[in-house]
């Protein structure tokens, strides 16, 4: 499984990002609110993924956030909801705002997203809608930027559970982003981190 890939940007596309990991280029599919905060072609960028495989092939899926990463598992583990249709979720929400959305059970909400209609938005609702109560309520509750949150705040905290992901303790973790430039993005903080931890 390919949990993260940390590289430069190489180029992007309509639906994809092109990613240049060590001269390895990997085609990542992402959604259009993700591929418009995309550095420009490169600069560094680290992006949490998710691999698909089928018998036609294998694909890989993108996300600058694990929030989006989250809500996109939960998302395509809805029977008739495949990747293309939780990547357009994602497009016109963000996490915090979908995860709402379904929690309040709100139909027609749910109903904007491109190809979902009243049927398909209300098993959503019925199959994740108890999913964001207390475990991800840290995830999907107010960390959104866009209501209100500070930026670097919500940063610094993807950052440390981008860090807990890899397998590194929480002490660990707070101890590597300690001194971080306040104003860094994600990325910029996990590399802060772990050019930190392989330092010691």
């Amino acid at each position: 499984m390919i949990a993260f890939l940390n590289g430069m940007v190489a180029g992007k596309g309509s639906t994809c990002a092109y990613i240049d990991v060590a001269g390895v280029g990997y085609e990542v599919n992402m959604s259009q609110s993700a591929l418009a905060k995309l550095p420009d072609k490169g600069n560094a960028i680290l992006i949490h993924t998710h691999l698909q495989v089928r018998d036609d092939g294998a694909s890989l899926f993108g996300f600058l956030s694990l929030e989006e990463k989250a809500l996109f598992g939960k998302l395509i583990s809805v029977s008739g909801i495949g990747p293309k249709m939780a990547l357009a979720a994602l497009s016109l929400y963000s996490p915090a705002q979908l995860a709402r959305a379904i929690s309040a059970q709100d139909v027609a909400a749910v109903q904007r997203i491109p190809g979902v209609g009243k049927k398909t938005a209300s098993r959503i609702i019925l199959e994740l809608k108890g999913s964001f109560d207390q475990v991800e309520e840290s995830l999907f509750g107010e960390s959104d930027a866009a209501d209100g949150s500070d930026d670097a705040d919500v940063s610094m905290r993807s950052a440390g559970e981008a860090l807990l992901s890899m397998g590194f303790s929480s002490a660990e973790a707070e101890l590597a982003l300690k001194g971080a430039p306040h104003d860094a993005d994600e990325g910029a903080l996990v590399r802060y981190a772990l050019k930190r931890l392989g330092s010691k």
